[in-house]
């Protein structure tokens, strides 16, 4: 089989970061800094970065460029015993893919809904009889409504299928011609892509954060991120959730990253590859930061703003005052003055409480943030159409740059096992790939899809990571040896690894991998099994199991 190669280093080094670089940049990471203690959580996150994550990156692009084989291969060529670790990290490339690509099928399905005036989810459709509004989007939000009953028409629970979604069936398969055509050839095509998918998310991004930054409200929300509470630290759940983050952030495990620089030349700096890679990941990680949580800000400030002309409705029309006599920059001192007048006649009025804080803490991450409150916020904003399709392209680009490193890792090592004819070209293999995985993918677009997904995303991208990661980098220290594996970087950078990678590959990284691991499980171990039923979800799905109405709930997920 005739090896390819990467056109030039910077083709490489893009698909790796395009690789590490997901939706998780943009949807996980922030979420974690605001539950955590806003900067504060930074420390732990550079901890786990130092310690774990660039140990781990430098070890399996060492390992792909030296062997010059995908996972499977490498990991044969190091020990027999060691070959069920490339197969498990093939397993995981091959179930993440799959739910992955379905992700970006709901971004392309808001992404043509999109070009609507007024955008579809900003207003209740009317009912049946053409008579009113929908009265379970009435009972809901128009945001909601779009999202759980257009788009996915979630069923009550796991056990009942509903049909497929015409609309996401079509979706879905549009979303795999995509990632076939752009991996058609490998890393040949993949290479070419890379430039637009790569890089596009970072220009958006700053239109994003030019435009977040002017939005009222903006600089509340960036407060509100980057004020640390150092007392968190204490609590053992802000270290594993930054071990995991950087962990899952940069793609460690799955296989992509080996295949990925096994089309290096031999001799290749791979460690400063590895630091780049990270370094840049980190960093785009906090720049998407800056303009989610000014659009949070800014629809923070919004709602409040709403809270506040509401309760000065009431008091205006209650007491007969002349409009515009309160105002929101003088509502505190009206409230003081009537509620020591008049105690009772506001106290029946029922004002709702209003506290900027509160919708500042109103937290979400993965697809809520994304379908839910985004999606909100972008409705408030002057020119919404064009906001809602540069955000929904942003999340696409950072998606697909993410499946191309997924399917190199199912590619790869399919052609080093043999099973397939070196003859066969590779245009076929890829199709039958992308083929077989639409087929199976059909699933996640039924009406009870998103909890297929939301057990997909419990524990293949997980758990087993974790698992594949902590024998990785064993086996490289112990199996294969470390001095073997040092004189091997030697050869290929022209230097000795330091006393730094020697430490970290040899106990701190396995170590840490192993505490994480235990971790992981004592929380798992707690949590109740709550993947079978609307009401228990992980993900943002909920539902009613009598009317099959659509709740007002959104909480986390965490696909990277």
């Amino acid at each position: 089989m005739t090896h390819s190669f990467w056109d030039n280093k910077f083709q490489y080094i893009l698909s790796c970061i395009g690789f590490a670089v997901g939706l998780g940049n943009v949807w996980r990471f922030p979420y974690l800094c605001q539950i955590h203690g806003g900067g504060a959580f930074l420390i732990p996150y550079f901890i786990a970065l130092i310690f774990e994550g660039i140990p781990l990156l430098h070890l399996e692009l060492a390992l792909g460029q030296r062997l010059r084989r995908g996972s499977i291969g490498a990991w044969n060529t190091i020990s027999p015993y060691l070959g069920g670790v490339g197969v498990g990290s093939w397993m995981v490339s091959v179930l993440v893919s799959l739910y992955y690509n379905t992700v970006l099928t709901w971004v392309m399905w808001y992404f043509i809904n999109s070009f609507q005036e007024p955008l579809p989810w900003s207003v209740c459709p009317l009912n049946e009889n053409r008579t009113g509004l929908s009265e379970e989007c009435y009972e809901s939000t128009a945001v909601n409504y779009f999202w759980y009953r257009k788009t996915l028409n979630i069923t009550p629970d796991v056990t009942e299928n509903g049909t497929l979604q015409w609309w996401l069936v079509l979706c879905l398969a549009a979303c795999w011609g995509i990632v076939y055509l752009c991996t058609i050839r490998g890393i040949e095509t993949t290479g070419k892509a890379i430039y637009v998918t790569a890089i596009f998310p970072y220009l958006v991004l700053t239109i994003f954060l030019i435009h977040g930054l002017t939005l009222p409200g903006a600089t509340e929300g960036l407060a509100y991120l980057f004020t640390p509470n150092l007392n968190i630290l204490k609590n053992p759940r802000v270290w594993l959730d930054a071990a995991t983050q950087i962990f899952f952030s940069l793609s460690l495990a799955f296989g992509g990253l080996i295949a990925f620089s096994s089309y290096n030349p031999p001799k290749n700096d791979c460690e400063k590859d590895a630091v780049t890679v990270a370094i840049v990941n980190c960093m785009t990680s906090l720049y998407a930061s800056i303009p989610v949580f000014s659009v949070l800000g800014f629809k923070a400030t919004t709602g409040y703003w709403d809270c506040l002309d509401r309760n000065i409705i009431s008091i205006i029309n209650k007491f007969d005052l002349p409009e515009q006599s309160i105002m929101r920059q003088n509502y505190t001192i009206w409230i003081r003055l009537l509620n020591s007048s008049y105690p009772e006649k506001i106290a029946g009025l029922k004002l709702k409480s209003c506290d900027l804080q509160e919708f500042l803490d109103q937290s979400v991450s993965g697809t809520g943030l994304a379908f839910i409150v985004f999606t909100q916020a972008v409705i408030l904003m002057p020119g919404s159409q064009a906001w809602a399709i540069l955000f929904f392209i942003m999340l696409f680009s950072l998606g697909l740059s993410s499946m191309f490193g997924n399917i190199e890792g199912v590619f790869t090592p399919l052609l080093e096992l043999q099973i397939i004819s070196k003859s066969t070209p590779k245009e076929l293999i890829t199709g039958i790939i992308c083929l077989i995985s639409f087929l199976i993918a059909l699933c996640f677009t039924l009406g009870s899809g998103s909890y297929w997904i939301d057990i997909f995303d419990s524990y293949a991208g997980s758990l087993p990571l974790l698992v594949l990661a902590f024998f990785e980098v064993t086996g490289i220290a112990y199996v294969y040896n470390i001095k073997r594996f040092s004189k091997d970087v030697k050869w290929m950078t022209g230097r000795q690894p330091n006393l730094y990678w020697q430490i970290t590959w040899r106990f701190i990284s396995p170590l840490l991998l192993l505490i994480v691991f235990v971790a992981f499980v004592a929380i798992q171990i707690q949590k109740p099994p709550s993947y079978a039923t609307a009401q228990g979800q992980k993900l943002t799905f909920w539902g009613s199991s009598s009317k099959k109405r659509v709740n007002l709930h959104s909480t986390n997920t965490c696909v990277d």
